[in-house]
């Protein structure tokens, strides 16, 4: 009888009729009828005595014990067998069974099932085989992805870099000469190339929040500030656009806000300038209304409501969905009409989605477009409103002109920045030194008067600012000296390396000139209080 196989091999035959478990119970039953017949005959011609009954009752004894035998091994024991292994196999164990060498359907069914167990263990095997496969394909294509997403980080940090450097120089330089006595046509012009110069920042801004959003690495800070102010610089900063398109820009912030709210609030000037700037862009006439409201669902939880309506363009129905995805216009012809690049609405949305929020948009073609805005807060409902302070009532740190001035060392390598930073700090009295490299400014502060305080830029030849300014912290004798990174690197987790080097403070570039003597003014106080 040949054994079950898998594929094409030869399949187990079923027993012939001869050898089958029916025909084996058949021949037995028919020796016990046999049996019964004589013994009935021998009672009828009561020829029956002790010698015969005990010989028949050894025969019945005898095929008794035969039946049992048979049925133990013939049946009871390959069935034990068969539930053995089924038990194994729900157990996760794919393991063959002992088949006894019956050649009935006892055999058949415990060769049946061997086979089905060989089956699902070579099937068994090809499927580990295809998962581990898939596996490493997946574990490939993973690390693939994150070569790819690193190489962009590495990308953008260069281009950030190679970018942010040039653009110092520029708007440094046209910063310092519209200080000065111009003509009107000159200062026009001068004017025009500083707000282009902007226009390409804030878009290389845009390229840099958008890549963090995507990495995952856009983190918000909570700290507290006054949210009307923030509205209030919003709609000054669109101011003359609004009146260039003959824009009527208002905002109207409910009693209900408190004066100071927890959050972030570079990320929220983000969002409202976003939607502001973009309600004035597509509005040639009419009004832009900034509306902000909001109310204490709890205790220090405070929802904030935010809503821009404007009497624009407005926007196709079947193109709301789309404008918040990235390099997307409600009209391809917007681009070339009102410019932008389509990046605005989808920062917008991820910063809203940050905080937890929700942004919708209503609008109808002609009839202009409502942006509304969900945010979840924390403010004091008990805190009275904040009276604004006036920042020229800070003490100055600039020495009177009795006293010497601030000694300050600047660790840059690009000449074009070493002038924009000159220019700025002398014009302010400091004393100024220079310094290419970080090599350089040890050797500096080595045989130099003492410095009150140093900007490092941080990549640099021979000795970045990094590595410099741990030499410089390993040093007792200027741990009390500040040291400020003034550098182009811009993206997620450089501010927070310089400080873990020892730097004091951070201003990444283009440095606008009131930012920096604001920064250098703060730390050359701290430094004498």
């Amino acid at each position: 009888m040949a054994e079950p196989s898998i594929g094409g091999d030869p399949v187990l035959a079923r027993p012939g009729p001869l050898r089958s478990l029916a025909s084996k119970f058949s021949l037995l039953t028919a020796a016990l009828v046999l049996v019964a017949m004589i013994l009935a005959y021998a009672l009828g011609r009561s020829t029956v005595d002790i010698g015969w009954g005990i010989l028949l009752f050894a025969i019945v004894a005898l095929l008794a014990g035969v039946i049992s035998r048979f049925t133990m091994r013939r049946l009871a024991r390959p069935l034990a067998q068969l539930q053995a292994g089924i038990e194994s196999a729900q157990n996760g164990r794919l393991e063959a069974i002992q088949v006894s060498k019956t050649g009935d359907e006892a055999e058949f069914l415990g060769a049946s099932f061997n086979a089905m167990i060989a089956a699902l263990s070579a099937s068994h095997s090809a499927l580990l085989e295809q998962i581990q496969d898939r596996t490493d394909q997946m574990e490939a294509a993973m690390r693939s992805a994150q070569a790819a997403s690193r190489a962009k980080s590495d990308f953008l940090a260069n281009i950030s870099h190679e970018l942010r450097t040039p653009m110092n120089g520029v708007i440094g330089m046209l910063d310092i000469a519209l200080d000065r006595d111009l003509s009107a046509d000159l200062a026009e012009q001068l004017q025009t190339a500083q707000r282009c110069a902007y226009a390409s920042l804030s878009l290389l801004n845009d390229i840099l929040d958008l890549s963090k959003i995507e990495a995952g690495k856009m983190t918000l800070e909570k700290l507290p500030f006054d949210l009307r102010t923030l509205v209030a610089d919003c709609i000054q900063a669109n101011q003359p656009k609004a009146a260039e398109n003959s824009v009527q820009l208002r905002a109207e912030v409910s009693q209900e806000v408190p004066r100071q709210i927890m959050g972030d609030p570079l990320r929220m000037r983000q969002i409202i300038a976003n939607l502001v700037s973009n309600a004035v862009k597509f509005t040639e006439h009419g009004s832009v209304t900034v509306r902000v409201g909001g109310e204490f669902t709890s205790a220090g939880k405070f929802t904030l409501r935010i809503s821009v309506e404007d009497s624009g363009t407005g926007i196709p129905a079947d193109q709301l969905l789309c404008i918040f995805e990235k390099f997307t216009q409600a009209d391809g012809s917007v681009s070339r009409r009102f410019g932008g690049t389509g990046l605005g609405l989808a920062i917008t949305r991820s910063l809203v989605e940050l905080h937890g929020g929700d942004i919708q948009v209503q609008s109808e073609l002609g009839r202009g477009s409502t942006f509304a805005v969900t945010l979840k807060c924390e403010a004091d409902a008990t805190t009275d409103p904040v009276q604004k302070t006036n920042e020229l009532e800070h003490v100055p740190s600039v020495p009177s002109s009795a006293a010497s001035p601030a000694r300050i060392l600047v660790v840059e390598d690009n000449q074009v920045n070493q002038k924009v930073v000159t220019a700025v700090l002398r014009k302010r009295g400091f004393f100024i030194e220079l310094a290419n490299d970080g090599q350089e400014a040890l050797s500096k502060l080595e045989n130099s008067a003492a410095f009150d305080l140093i900007l490092m830029d941080v990549q640099m030849p021979v000795l970045d600012g990094l590595e410099a300014t741990r030499l410089i912290r390993k040093e007792p004798r200027w741990n009390g000296l500040p040291i400020v990174a003034m550098t182009a690197h811009a993206m997620n987790g450089d501010k927070e390396r310089c400080l873990e080097a020892g730097m004091n403070g951070y201003i990444s570039k283009p440095v606008h000139p009131s930012l920096l003597l604001r920064t250098v003014d703060e730390f050359l106080l701290q430094k004498t209080t």
